[in-house]
């Protein structure tokens, strides 16, 4: 028999997880920052395409909050 979560209980749990996609997504800007500031013009132009991604893991995780979420105002 499977437990279910109340709504706060499932909301803590979603704040764990989102607390690692945090650090996951500013982890690769972070590390597309130092490839740019760390080489010549190639290394410039790869370190501009790692921060990219790191904003579209950010972003693609603001989507699925906002869809699984009511957004009360």
């Amino acid at each position: 028999m499977k437990k279910r979560l109340t709504q706060t209980e499932e909301f803590e749990v979603m704040k764990l997880v989102l607390d690692k996609f945090l650090w996951l997504g500013f982890g690769i800007m972070a590390y597309g920052l130092w490839a740019m500031v760390s080489g010549a013009m190639q290394s410039l132009l790869r370190g501009l395409a790692v921060m990219i991604a790191g904003a579209i893991v950010l972003v693609l995780f603001m989507m699925l909050i906002l869809k699984e979420y009511e957004v009360i105002k």
